[in-house]
């Protein structure tokens, strides 16, 4: 990514005040509640994940398509890359992928998982929060109501990370 591009992808996220939050995409999200974002290569216009995108340019590695980077948050428009400990997204393969989604509870049958969400409404949910930090701001409760489908005055057991 040259300096524009790197401007531009950094003016559609928000990252949260604490070094280990989630850093979120507010720009473009697509049908299945992950972000997109448009670059320009070879002259030709292209839409492209944001955190691949990140990944590979601060890593300097090329993800291929049999590469999957995998959320350790699970919060599909979040692109926190960074190198160490802080990072929220790692590089795994189709296996680790169904793997983690297990071990998560996020495994279901015919696109609805588990937790009830259906690809639809993880795109839903991913604008619900997209909204919420662009309206808003960084709102811990906020975004850890729309995470959870609650409201916010409803009491929880366990807090957002």
């Amino acid at each position: 990514m040259d300096t524009s591009e790197l401007e531009r992808f950094f003016q559609k996220v928000r990252k949260g005040p604490r070094p280990d939050d989630c850093w979120l995409w507010v720009g473009a999200i697509g049908d299945d509640g992950y972000g997109r974002f448009s670059i320009r290569r070879d002259g030709r216009e292209r839409m492209v994940r944001p955190q691949r995108l990140l990944y590979e340019h601060l890593t300097g590695r090329t993800l291929t398509p049999k590469v999957d980077l995998l959320h350790d948050c699970d919060v599909p428009i979040c692109v926190h890359v960074s190198i160490g400990e802080d990072s929220h997204l790692f590089e795994g393969d189709d296996r680790m992928n169904m793997r983690d989604r297990e071990q998560k509870g996020r495994a279901g049958r015919r696109g609805v998982l588990r937790r009830g969400l259906s690809r639809k409404q993880h795109a839903i949910r991913s604008r619900a929060l997209r909204q919420v930090v662009l309206t808003i701001g960084w709102d811990r409760d906020a975004i850890s109501a729309v995470l959870s489908g609650n409201a916010p005055s409803q009491p929880r057991l366990f807090d957002w990370p």
